[in-house]
């Protein structure tokens, strides 16, 4: 299964977009396995010739040349604009487009204390790390209260964000697994809800702030499938405020939320730079 998946990824052929889970992994050797003289077995010493001497950089990693990578960013794309809802097909996107904007990121971080750290201990935001009987307890308008009640507000987990699979920086790779995973947290901070106007509009803040082509294309394409009240609200209204706290945010990347959970939502907009959201039904 491994050998057929790296075949595909050289073919240019993008597993994902014809609806087939991929889940890459190195497996095992057994003890039964002819070694090579470096210690790696046959099939791993022939697989990485097939993919031209490229390697696994982190579980799940499917190395990719420039050409499968524009190959799958088409794809995506097209996918990713039919259904916006197709988060593996945005994730995909993503990471097959990010190349520059990912480096920016990163050098945010590494050039920010908080950012630093969070580089450094690789935290991350799922169910299993998260405390939410504590969350919510925490006060009302609390960072952690806030940000539970829009998960159940709008049911979802942050454990549907998907890992990275064709970023080929073991470090970047984990930047856009932060951003993914700080998404819903933009959605709280933001004051939008999960419909298509609430998206548009972080995704509008999100290009702004990350600079990542899917972020740009989302609020680009996005308000295609709004009704001409919403069109006329977000015009007004939404774009330029999300567009104005975006310019006039620090980097929120940058931000150790793990470690603020009891912070005002009202404190840390105000720390970071976001202008509190319009009085306008969303």
């Amino acid at each position: 299964m491994r050998r057929q998946l790296l075949r595909a990824a050289r073919a240019g052929v993008p597993l994902l977009l014809r609806g087939s889970p991929v889940h890459p992994g190195r497996a095992r050797p057994s003890h039964s396995e002819p070694r090579g003289r470096d210690g790696r077995g046959q099939e791993e010493e022939e697989e990485e010739e097939e993919m031209g001497g490229w390697q696994q950089l982190y579980p799940g990693h499917i190395p990719t040349s420039p050409l499968q990578k524009a190959l799958l960013a088409a794809g995506s794309a097209v996918m990713a604009l039919c259904d916006p809802y197709r988060h593996d097909m945005v994730a995909v996107l993503g990471e097959t487009t990010g190349c520059l904007a990912l480096p920016n990121l990163r050098d945010k971080m590494k050039n920010h204390p908080e950012g630093y750290r969070i580089l450094q201990e690789r935290p991350r935001i799922r169910l299993s790390t998260l405390d939410m009987a504590r969350l919510q307890g925490l006060p009302e308008g609390s960072l952690g209260r806030e940000y539970v009640r829009f998960l159940e507000d709008n049911k979802v987990s942050p454990d549907t964000r998907m890992p990275p699979k064709f970023v080929d920086d073991e470090e970047l790779a984990y930047v856009i697994q932060r951003y993914r995973e700080v998404h819903d947290l933009m959605h709280t901070l933001l004051g939008m809800p999960t419909n298509m106007l609430g998206e548009v509009v972080v995704k509008w803040f999100e290009a702004i702030q990350t600079g990542l082509p899917m972020c740009v294309l989302g609020a680009a394409f996005g308000p295609a499938r709004l009704s001409s009240r919403k069109l006329q609200v977000l015009a007004t209204e939404l774009v330029p405020w999300a567009i104005r706290s975006g310019l006039n945010s620090s980097c929120v990347l940058n931000v150790y939320y793990e470690q603020r959970w009891e912070q005002p939502v009202e404190s840390l907009r105000a720390e970071l730079g976001i202008l509190p959201p319009p009085a306008v039904r969303v």
